[in-house]
């Protein structure tokens, strides 16, 4: 697809080159993706399973980030399929979609966002076709490769499915939700995505996706904890919520106005 580095976002991700960053936003206000999207992220994402956008927000917020020269893709609520086409149709560069957890969920997935021979995605791609500037045709030909359907690994029995899970056409790459593994794998005694039980299990997954030619993508606590994700091996990662962030720099601030006062 046409648009430069916006619609040639899945061949980067499947490609080695590898290293890419997005940010992360939970906040719906398009124009909070549009500040962070002049940042030198390679994507942002939008989530909708714990962040409070909707679908009309989404659907701005997906325009604003193409403004600002960013594909954007979103994480959907649990099982809500339905709102993944739709966020392809406003131009979403891919979905990420929680709690995939059998080889079932994740053809259902797929149908959902892939047009047929692979998926059941219905037509109706009004805005994709305005941000792309492709022809509807065109567009049909190539939306199933120039989007991207990324299922979350977050519990043991997708741990246990994750090779089924990656088998399934029209899966692009998997997302490993650290925390809720970590909760998963404590049988609920601890939220710790930081650990080495946890490095064993992501590094575990890395091969995998290798040996499946999948991506891997991954969500990082902060900055220094997604470089280390990156030297693990994962092709994408996340550098903190948007949230995490905007607290930190406020932090940040309040600390030096105080220091600066404090030594006059």
């Amino acid at each position: 697809m046409s648009g430069g580095t916006i619609d040639s976002f899945a061949q980067r991700i499947r490609s080695s080159e590898g290293g890419l960053i997005s940010a992360w936003i939970g906040i719906p206000d398009p124009l909070f993706v549009n500040h962070l999207a002049q940042e030198a992220f390679d994507a942002v994402v939008l989530d909708m399973q714990h962040g409070v956008w909707d679908l009309g927000s989404a659907a701005v917020g997906i325009g604003q980030g193409r403004l600002a020269g960013k594909p954007v893709l979103a994480r959907i609520p649990v099982g809500d399929f339905a709102a993944a086409s739709r966020l392809l149709d406003a131009g979403a560069s891919g979905i990420i979609a929680p709690m995939i957890n059998s080889a079932s969920d994740a053809v259902a997935f797929a149908k959902a966002t892939k047009y047929p021979p692979v998926g059941e995605r219905s037509w109706g791609p009004t805005l994709a076709l305005n941000h792309t500037g492709l022809p509807a045709a065109e567009y049909l030909t190539t939306a199933n490769d120039a989007t991207v359907a990324i299922a979350m690994i977050e519990t043991r029995a997708a741990l246990d499915a994750a090779d089924e899970i990656m088998r399934v056409d029209g899966i692009d790459g998997i997302f490993v939700g650290p925390s809720d593994l970590s909760i998963a794998l404590s049988q609920g005694a601890t939220v710790a995505p930081d650990t080495p039980e946890v490095d064993g299990v992501l590094k575990h997954l890395v091969a995998r996706c290798r040996a499946h030619n999948k991506f891997a993508c991954v969500f990082g606590s902060n900055g220094e904890r997604a470089g280390e994700l990156l030297k693990m091996g994962f092709d994408f990662v996340i550098a903190g919520a948007d949230t995490q962030q905007l607290r930190s720099g406020a932090a940040s601030a309040i600390a030096a106005a105080r220091r600066i006062h404090a030594s006059s």
